[in-house]
C-alpha cells in the first residue's frame, strides 16, 4: 500500500512538472497594446513564433525595390518587424490616401454613439438641402449609410471635387456601387452634428485615445491624413480588436463589426469603407465591372483591409493574429486601391508566416 502511494505522489509530482514546463513554454494569448505616450512597444521575433526565418531577407528586398517606405508586422499586438526604406524613418509622416476612409468610418461610429448622428438618416438632415446637385427627392434618398457604403447613386466620374455642381444624380442611392470621394461629406456630417471641427472631434474621440500622432492636411479638394507608420499600426491594432483600444471602448463593436461586413448586395468586398477578402467577387474602383473570385486570392479569407492610392495598406487578419502596414511610393504604378502588389506580397508573407 506504502509503495502504491509513493508511487502514485511521483507520478502526481510528474506531470505537475510537465504541466508548468508545457505553460512557460506556450505562447502568450493575451493582446498587447503599446502606451499611449513614448516609444515603447514590445516585440516579439520569427523564431518564437516559428516562422520561417530564411524568407526574411527575400521580403525586405521586394518591399525595398518595390518602393516601400515603411513596413510593420504586428502578431497579437506585439511588432516582430518594422523597417524603413528608401530614405524614410519611424518619425517621418506618410500620407495614408483612402486607407485613411477607415478612419472616417470609425468617426461615424463614434459621433453615432455619441448620440449625434444616425446613419441611417438622410444626409440633408445634416448638411440641409442644396449639398448635391440632384433632384431633391433623390438627393433625399440619400442616407449617411450610403456614404459609408458607396451607393450614394452619384456620378463618380466627374472627378474628387465635392461641390455641389459637382455631385450629379447618376442613380438611386442604394442601387450602383460607385467608388467615389463624395464619402468625405461625412466629415461634414460630423462637424455640423459635433458642432466643432472634424479634426479636433477626432484628436479627442480616437486619435488622442490610442496614441496616434499626425494630422490632416488640405490636398485639393480633400483632407488627407498624415502620420507615422507605428501610428497607421494603432489604428491597425485598433481594428483588430474591433473598436477597443486595450479595456477602453473607442467605437462600439456591433457598429465595428458591421464596418467589416459586406454592406451591400452589389459589391460583396465592400463593407463600411473596409475591404474585404474571402468573398466570391469583388469591384474596383472606376469600373463597374465585376470580377469573379477573392479580392487577394493568397490573404486568408478573414482578413479585412484599408487600401489607399500608390499602395497604402493595412491588413487586419485576426486567425493569424495579424496586423500589416506598408506606407510608400506606387509599387506598380499608380492605382487607387488594390493593386497586383497586395497579392505578391502575401505570398510572400506566407513564405514567412507558414
Amino acid at each position: 500500500m506504502m509503495k502504491q502511494l509513493i508511487l502514485s505522489l511521483l507520478v502526481f509530482s510528474f506531470l505537475c512538472a510537465c504541466s508548468k514546463s508545457d505553460a512557460i513554454n506556450e505562447p502568450e494569448t493575451s493582446l498587447y497594446f503599446p502606451p499611449l505616450t513614448g516609444n515603447t512597444w514590445e516585440t516579439t521575433s520569427a523564431e518564437a513564433l516559428n516562422w520561417n526565418q530564411s524568407q526574411i531577407p527575400t521580403l525586405l528586398d521586394y518591399l525595398e525595390t518595390k518602393n516601400t517606405k515603411g513596413f510593420i508586422m504586428l502578431h497579437n499586438g506585439k511588432i516582430v518587424m518594422e523597417h524603413y526604406f528608401n530614405g524614410h524613418s519611424a518619425t517621418t509622416p506618410w500620407y495614408w490616401a483612402s486607407a485613411g476612409k477607415t478612419l472616417t468610418t470609425v468617426m461615424t461610429g463614434i459621433a453615432e454613439e455619441n448620440g449625434l448622428l444616425n446613419s441611417n438618416n438622410k444626409v440633408s438632415d445634416y448638411l440641409g438641402v442644396g449639398w448635391t446637385s440632384a433632384p431633391i427627392a433623390k438627393e433625399n434618398l440619400i442616407t449617411c449609410k450610403h456614404l459609408l457604403t458607396m451607393t450614394s447613386g452619384l456620378d463618380d466620374s466627374l472627378g474628387d471635387d465635392v461641390a455641389p455642381a459637382n455631385l450629379k444624380y447618376k442613380a438611386d442611392a442604394g442601387t450602383r456601387w460607385a467608388y467615389h470621394n463624395v464619402y468625405v461629406k461625412l466629415q461634414d456630417v460630423i462637424t455640423a452634428a459635433s458642432q466643432q471641427t472634424f479634426s479636433n472631434y477626432f484628436d479627442i474621440r480616437l486619435k488622442n485615445k490610442i496614441g496616434m500622432t499626425g494630422t490632416w492636411i488640405q490636398s485639393g479638394d480633400l483632407s488627407v491624413f498624415w502620420s507615422t507608420t507605428r501610428s497607421m499600426a494603432r489604428f491597425g491594432l485598433l481594428a483588430y480588436n474591433k473598436g477597443t483600444w486595450n479595456t477602453t471602448k473607442i467605437v462600439n463593436k456591433a457598429f465595428f463589426d458591421n464596418s467589416i461586413t459586406t454592406s451591400q448586395n452589389i459589391n460583396k468586398a465592400y463593407g463600411y469603407l473596409w475591404w474585404l477578402n474571402g468573398k466570391d467577387s469583388y469591384h474596383l474602383p472606376q469600373t463597374q465591372l465585376e470580377f469573379q473570385g477573392k479580392l487577394i486570392p493568397s490573404a486568408p479569407d478573414d482578413l479585412y483591409c484599408a487600401l489607399g492610392k500608390n499602395d497604402q495598406k493595412i491588413y487586419v487578419v485576426p486567425s493569424k493574429k495579424l496586423v500589416i502596414v506598408r506606407m510608400g511610393e506606387s509599387a506598380e504604378g499608380t492605382n487607387f486601391a488594390l493593386s497586383g502588389f497586395d497579392e505578391t506580397l502575401w505570398k510572400k508573407i506566407n513564405l514567412l508566416i507558414n
